[in-house]
């Protein structure tokens, strides 16, 4: 056989290439993909994916729960002893009379503090009429928070009730034999609860001594045709001798102002989370790329600054519906005082929320809020008097004060203003200090990942090179499985490349 008649070699069976294999194996990790916007909820393909939506909804239902069963406890316990803590409020009982009225009326009132009596009375007290030289003083006592109501037997009683009788006196006024003296507006809540308990106390005790006065009066005179005759001009000395009258000394007449002492704050917090999580929300596009002193610049100046429009907004809606920013100062004066209590009030709220966001990061930060409302809201709804012992820790809250603040504002009841601003400028320092501690730790951590992500790390060069002999396998024993690994090594033997 010549040279130029060298046989054809017949092609042999042709063996898939590791290239063709590689593309096939990624061309079935392609398929089952989960695809976008391709999947029912059910379907088999997003399985791990559906697992784990259930693992965090039942997680966050779970947290959601313990915080609500810590929590809001706090906000029933703060009213539930109401009913039986009324001995704790204050009250005053100031017998000017001296006599048969004075004697019976602060007999009665004092005896209901006597044991065996009823659980709900007040914490009466029984003061000289010395210590005080007018009704006048007496009223400034209440506005000064010495005492919650004063009950004031006044001079004289029981004898112009016997002139009037005599005389037949047809302008004898019952309701001047006594006064009452107290302040709504210090708590209007509060005054709902000592005020009925007062009003029943003395409507029962002068329904008695009316009764009685009256029978003996008439029996006196059965046989005095003179008197009979004189009394019948002033029926009121035998119908209903003697009565009280009520002096509200600081009415709380703006139902209005319920938006701003109470509800209103819970809007505040939520102003002030919300600046929170919108500046969390933008910082993520620059904060990885400032330096530890400008991101700590950042965290405090922006808020500071946010807070001036939001809190001027919020003190302007009250505005239209007249709130009486004019009781105390002036209305110009008083509002603008209105306004710089609302702005350092979200500064001291805001500022620990931005606290409570270094710690617990956005995925946990609402969590913080329920409990933050929930303390802050318990201790303002009633006065200290009227709950157990332990929200006294309220006196120290940013949101009792504010309420305090407000009502001195708007209600000119006794001033606080000193304490109160104080308490919150003390919230907001507290702030400025821990909040730069938190970041300079949490970006000091930050930092040392970083380096610790740059430095070489054998398990960490094995797992790239296993990527990338997957992402770029083609003429590589790419590990895809190791039955691929050895199709591959197959069709490489058989193409002749090893």
């Amino acid at each position: 056989m010549s040279e130029s008649e060298t046989p054809t070699r017949k092609p042999s069976k042709e063996f898939p290439t590791a290239n063709t294999k590689v593309e096939e194996a990624k061309s079935q990790m392609e398929q089952r993909k989960p695809q976008r916007f391709s999947h029912s909820f059910w379907d088999p393909a997003i399985a791990h994916l559906r697992a784990l939506y259930f693992k965090i909804t039942i997680m966050s239902i779970v947290m959601l729960i313990l915080v609500v069963w810590a929590c809001l406890p706090v906000y029933w316990g703060s009213l539930w002893k109401a009913p039986v803590l009324t001995g704790n409020l204050r009250a005053w009982v100031i017998d000017r009379d001296n006599s048969t009225l004075g004697h019976t009326l602060s007999g009665a009132i004092m005896n209901t503090t006597a044991p065996g009596q009823p659980k709900q009375h007040l914490g009466w007290q029984a003061l000289d009429a010395s210590m005080f030289a007018t009704n006048e003083d007496v009223a400034n006592g209440i506005l000064d928070e010495r005492a919650w109501v004063a009950v004031v037997i006044n001079q004289g009683a029981t004898d112009k009730l016997a002139a009037a009788r005599a005389t037949g006196d047809s302008s004898y006024d019952p309701t001047s034999a006594v006064s009452v003296y107290y302040s709504q507006a210090r708590n209007e809540v509060a005054s709902g609860i000592y005020l009925p308990i007062t009003q029943q106390l003395l409507t029962r005790i002068l329904f008695q001594y009316n009764a009685q006065s009256t029978a003996q009066y008439l029996g006196s005179i059965t046989s005095n045709q003179t008197a009979l005759g004189l009394v019948a001009r002033a029926p009121q000395t035998l119908s209903t001798p003697t009565y009280y009258t009520l002096f509200n000394l600081r009415p709380y007449t703006a139902q209005v102002a319920t938006a701003v002492t109470l509800v209103g704050f819970i809007y505040t917090i939520i102003l002030a989370f919300f600046c929170t999580m919108s500046g969390a929300g933008a910082r993520e596009v620059i904060a990885p790329y400032l330096t530890t002193t400008s991101l700590i610049k950042l965290r405090l100046i922006m808020p500071i600054i946010l807070y001036l429009p939001i809190s001027l907004i919020y003190a302007m809606i009250s505005l239209p519906f007249k709130l009486p920013f004019g009781a105390k100062y002036s209305y110009a004066g008083g509002f603008f005082l209105f306004w710089v209590l609302i702005y350092v009030g979200m500064l001291a709220l805001g500022l620990a929320t931005e606290f409570a966001l270094t710690i617990l990061t956005q995925r946990f930060v609402a969590f913080f809020l329920i409990p933050f409302i929930v303390v802050n809201v318990s201790v303002s709804v009633l006065p200290n008097e009227l709950q157990p012992w332990f929200y006294k820790y309220g006196l120290g809250f940013p949101v009792y004060n504010l309420g305090q603040a407000v009502r001195t504002i708007i209600f000119d009841t006794k001033n606080h203003l000193g304490r109160n601003f104080g308490v919150l400028i003390a919230w907001t320092v507290l702030s400025l200090i821990t909040v730069p501690l938190l970041v300079w730790v949490m970006r000091k951590k930050e930092i040392q990942a970083e380096k610790s992500a740059q430095l070489p790390n054998e398990h960490d060069e094995e797992i790239r090179e296993r990527q990338q002999r997957i992402d770029f396998g083609a003429g590589t024993t790419a590990q895809l499985t190791p039955e691929l690994e050895r199709q591959v090594e197959a069709a490489e033997k058989a193409d002749g490349r090893v």
